[in-house]
């Protein structure tokens, strides 16, 4: 798994030092980041981001994960235990879905890419050893959710709903100048059956200029942050409230969340007091 446990930590968990991972401050190897649970505290999600040369590969032990190749910027080859997926890839986050692949535990990948990018490897210790799969991007669901002020356009291409895994939850999120999205704050860090579901998740950003992110405790010694976040950013939300992400006044801003925990389902209780619509 991705995580290092002699690796420095930045902070105890909780801590606002822990919670915001900086650019560069996970980069390990060809990773630009690599967190997982040893590094973020916790059990079960990871998030790494390859970034390959023109005609740079790199091989992939899936170990005791499940993982989706999510291309940020850039097309590639995966090729999965004798089984090949092509990945057409975007431009940029921001210019539309893309299609992914989906890659089981206990497997050996290689990521090839001719012109060279970006790439996502959203992660998740599960159980299950699921089929390899590519996702096409035209089946990815687009979502238009919120309004006014806080309507936002999620891409659910590995939502609960949406897309099989064992534990793996991964969307898109992409804001648009000025406007609040993971709002209102909300939470899943309880067991609450039919009510709420524990996961843990990672915010990555991307943007050209400052934007924010608010975790608040739900309980007395938790997660607490008030973070400027930067293209490249980092944010772990262990539990508490999260929420709002807020995109800067003239340009749009970009997040990929990745959620696992001990059952798939996504389910969560807003925070009272605060108005807006999430749907």
């Amino acid at each position: 798994m991705a995580g290092h446990p002699h690796e420095p930590r930045r902070g105890a968990p909780g801590t606002a030092g822990h919670l915001h991972v900086p650019a560069g401050g996970a980069a390990h190897g060809p990773y630009a980041l690599d967190i997982g649970p040893e590094r973020a505290g916790w059990t079960y999600a990871s998030l790494r981001v390859l970034e390959l040369r023109p005609g740079g590969s790199h091989h992939l032990a899936t170990g005791d994960a499940e993982w989706i190749v999510l291309p940020l910027a850039g097309a590639c080859d995966v090729l999965v235990d004798g089984q090949a997926v092509g990945l057409r890839g975007r431009e940029g986050v921001f210019a539309s879905a893309t299609d992914f692949a989906y890659l089981p535990r206990d497997a050996h990948a290689r990521i090839a890419s001719g012109a060279g990018g970006r790439f996502a490897l959203a992660g998740a210790r599960c159980e299950r050893r699921l089929p390899v799969r590519h996702g096409p991007a035209p089946d990815v669901p687009v979502e238009s959710r919120g309004s006014g002020r806080t309507a936002r356009t999620v891409r659910n291409f590995a939502s609960a709903d949406a897309f099989a895994c064992d534990r793996l939850i991964a969307v898109e999120v992409v804001t648009p100048p000025g406007n609040w999205s993971s709002y209102p704050p909300h939470k899943h860090d309880e067991a609450v059956a039919g009510k709420e579901s524990v996961l843990e998740e990672i915010y990555h950003f991307e943007l050209t200029g400052v934007g924010y992110q608010r975790i608040s405790p739900s309980r007395p010694g938790g997660s607490d942050l008030l973070a400027e976040v930067r293209s490249g950013d980092t944010v772990l939300v262990p539990d508490g409230w999260h929420g709002p992400s807020i995109a800067p006044p003239d340009e749009p801003l970009y997040y990929l969340n990745v959620m696992a925990g001990p059952v798939r389902s996504w389910e969560i209780t807003f925070r009272e007091g605060h108005g807006g619509a999430y749907r």
